[in-house]
This record gives structure tokens, C-alpha cells and sequence, in this order.
């Protein structure tokens, strides 16, 4: 069975879904393989706009670690062999 190529959100949620296994399996097994906790962060932190009738809060934090990568890497793969 072949993707469409308007199919962008089986490809989104197969990334996301290998980006968390990833992530969890890297947590799991940091003890034994140090490596794979390997990672960085990046984003902005949180602010606030206060007006008066609405609070608004913007920030966005993406934390990947060797195991998320490797995982997304895994979900691409998946997606191109559907």
C-alpha cells in the first residue's frame, strides 16, 4: 500500500509517536547506555500577555535526546515503506 501525498499527517503522528518511544526508551535505558540520554533543548520560554480581558501564554520547548532521533529516524522509515 502506497501513501498519498497529502497523507502529511500520518507522517507527522509517525514522527511524533517515534519521537516520544524514542525519548522513553532512552530514559530506560540511559543506566545501561549512557549515550542514548545524550541530548540538547531548545525553545523559549514561556511569557505572558496580560490584557486585561485575556491572559495569553506563548512558549514552546523541544527536548530530543539520541533515542528521539534515532526513533524519528525509524518512524521516517516506516512512513516511506507504507
Amino acid at each position: 500500500m502506497r501513501v498519498k501525498s497529502n497523507d502529511s499527517i500520518v507522517l507527522l503522528v509517525l514522527i511524533l509517536v517515534g519521537a516520544i518511544f524514542g525519548s522513553l526508551i532512552g530514559a530506560a535505558l540511559g543506566d545501561v547506555l549512557p549515550i542514548l540520554n545524550f541530548g540538547k533543548s531548545i525553545g523559549v520560554d514561556p511569557f505572558v500577555v496580560d490584557l486585561n480581558v485575556v491572559i495569553i501564554t506563548f512558549g514552546f520547548k523541544l527536548s530530543l535526546n539520541l533515542a528521539g532521533i534515532i526513533g524519528i529516524v525509524t518512524a521516517f522509515i516506516i512512513y516511506k515503506k507504507l
